[in-house]
């Protein structure tokens, strides 16, 4: 079975496909990592380089081709589910996990606002309206996941149990 962590940025996509894949024992894949492999730079200096419509399309790319093990855990970025029919061919692929958190919690998580193309530069009441706003539009593709779980202080445990369901 592939499991694909899905959320918003901040939310522990990686942190949790870490410990869940160790849970079950299996690989864990992180899809950025993917593509900062593959194209040797990092996703900040990818969006610089090509812009926004460049890097949605080789992630939906990545995503489809990637050659998975039968088990694994899979950690997406962020954007992933809302472009082009990715949330629908991770649904028919395997078991998608919505990490949800309110707008507060992920702008308590996300420090390092440099390293992440969309935040550069906020404060955080600028951080917290463009969370609110985002979420608004990503939330119709993140509901769409087989599973949703509130990810605020969400042990891996639980989420192990919740896919049994």
């Amino acid at each position: 079975m592939k499991i694909f962590l899905i959320g918003f940025m901040g939310c522990g996509k990686s942190t949790k496909a870490k410990q869940l894949a160790n849970r079950l024992d299996c690989p864990v894949i992180d899809l950025d990592a993917e593509i900062v492999k593959s194209e040797e730079m990092s996703i900040a200096e990818y969006f610089e380089k090509h812009g926004e419509a460049a890097f949605r399309q080789l992630e939906s790319d990545t995503l489809k081709t990637f050659d998975y093990p039968e088990t694994c855990v899979v950690a997406t970025g962020g954007g992933l589910p809302c472009f082009f029919d990715n949330i629908e061919w991770m649904n028919e692929n395997g078991k998608t996990v919505y990490l949800q958190m309110s707008p507060p919690q992920l702008v308590s998580r996300l420090h390092n606002r440099e390293k992440r193309p969309l935040l550069k530069g906020m404060d955080d009441e600028q951080l917290l309206a463009f969370v609110e706003m985002k979420l608004a539009e990503r939330n119709p593709f993140y509901n769409q996941a087989k599973i949703v779980i509130n990810a605020f202080d969400l042990d891996a445990e639980i989420l192990e149990e919740r896919l049994k369901v």
